[in-house]
């Protein structure tokens, strides 16, 4: 993977391939586990309301701060180097997790959310050159891989927590963790002087900040996040309270991330099909209207509303990460959008899990809350619309220097002659 340019073996083009799955695979599991053992993780830890809000803030939080850094690592030591270090942050996280300490459990969550992040952002750049010719099937099978492995490990949190306890339901997932790392470190030794023009954009082509377009896209993913992430966190809570056992609570939380997974590879190939994007907005938000007024409304029919929720929040992060390619005039660009948008998408989702954890505290149920949802469907909708509109993002191009502009303008006059 040194060069999009350079011959690559077969052996190595499957070793990559190898790394690029349990790379994706890596990166929901050790955040969706989490969710269905809150309850025990309170029990525990002695954990109040605003503490466990904190918890389900944490990785989400990081997805957003963390994705900065990741492209300035990925220049300073390589893309392969970074993401080595991604997932032995992962592991390492994951491990802390499990000790018996409410400081290790926080400083666990930190450290698994940061490796996640950068392996989130420097996931494309790894596709874009070690398969450049297959960004869009590759692209569309990690998406799916993350959506499945997120979908299993939510799923089996309760029935590891009860074959042992919450330890073995959360450490399980430092498993293939650790065998990312062991594929990775060969990849890491041999492109640790690897340059990495994908993940960030040069300076000519300008900052993304003064485009109206690029912030739309941004707040589209962030709200679509938002909504992904609060259900994810809280979704087995609601159900548990609804009458649902801890169990079927969980499988709640995973069959909706299921629903997702074609979802993830579909709504991408359909957007890139059409001019006009907007009628798919729609339609995601009308899904999560219908799927949220049921929540609230009529709760006892919980996996009715699973499957509409699943439905909404499967197309609305796809269609969102799409349109990061779908706004943008070049690769330099989409690399850059793609900077901007999870790292201020991601930091407004962090908001969510929060939110609704003290709200839930003050107001001792779920109706607020899940009123607060519905009324975020407003701006997602609007934000969703302007961002889906035909065109592309315009950065604002940096002023050149003085002595630069005189000698660009003399050849232009030659050149006219």
């Amino acid at each position: 993977m040194n060069s999009s340019q350079t011959p690559v073996s077969r052996g190595a083009a499957v070793w990559s391939l190898v790394g690029l799955v349990l790379l994706t695979i890596n990166l929901r599991a050790a955040i969706t586990g989490i969710s269905p053992v809150l309850g025990d993780l309170r029990d525990a830890f002695g954990l109040s309301g605003a503490e466990v809000g904190v918890l389900t803030t944490l990785p989400v939080l990081c997805l957003g701060l963390f994705a900065a850094v990741a492209p300035v690592a990925a220049r300073r030591f390589g893309a392969e180097v970074a993401i080595a270090g991604s997932l032995v942050m992962i592991t390492l996280g994951i491990v802390l997790r499990v000790v018996q300490s409410p400081v290790s459990l926080f400083v666990g969550t930190v450290l698994a959310g940061a490796g996640i992040a950068m392996g989130n952002v420097l996931m494309p750049a790894v596709i874009k050159r070690a398969f450049p010719s297959r960004v869009g099937s590759l692209t569309g099978l990690a998406m799916m891989l993350m959506a499945a492995s997120g979908a299993v490990a939510a799923g089996l949190a309760v029935p590891l927590s009860e074959a042992g306890d919450w330890r073995l339901a959360l450490a399980v997932w430092a498993v293939p963790s650790l065998v990312a790392v062991l594929v990775w470190g060969p990849l890491a030794l041999r492109g640790r002087r690897a340059p990495t023009a994908p993940v960030s954009a040069p300076r000519a082509e300008g900052s993304l900040l003064r485009s109206p377009t690029a912030w739309f896209v941004a707040a589209f993913m962030g709200l679509a996040s938002l909504m992904f992430y609060v259900l994810m966190s809280w979704l087995p809570e609601i159900m548990q309270d609804a009458g649902y056992p801890p169990a079927a609570a969980g499988m709640m939380v995973s069959t909706m991330m299921i629903v997702g997974i074609p979802l993830g590879f579909l709504v991408p190939v359909f957007a890139a099909r059409i001019r006009d994007q907007r009628p798919l907005v729609v339609a995601v938000v009308a899904t999560m209207v219908v799927g949220l007024t049921g929540l609230l409304l009529a709760p006892s029919a919980g996996w009715t509303w699973v499957l509409v929720l699943g439905t909404g929040t499967g197309s609305a992060f796809p269609l969102a990460y799409t349109l990061l390619s779908l706004r943008s005039p070049s690769p330099s660009v989409a690399a850059s959008l793609s900077g901007m948008a999870q790292t201020g998408g991601y930091l407004l989702a962090a908001a969510g899990p929060f939110a609704v954890g003290v709200l839930h505290g003050a107001t001792g149920g779920w109706n607020v809350p899940i009123v607060l949802l519905l009324a975020l469907v407003v701006p997602e909708a609007l934000f969703g619309l302007l961002a889906a509109r035909p065109g592309f993002v315009r950065p604002s191009r940096p002023q050149p220097p003085l002595v630069e502009a005189k000698a660009l303008t003399a050849p232009v006059s030659a050149r006219a002659r």
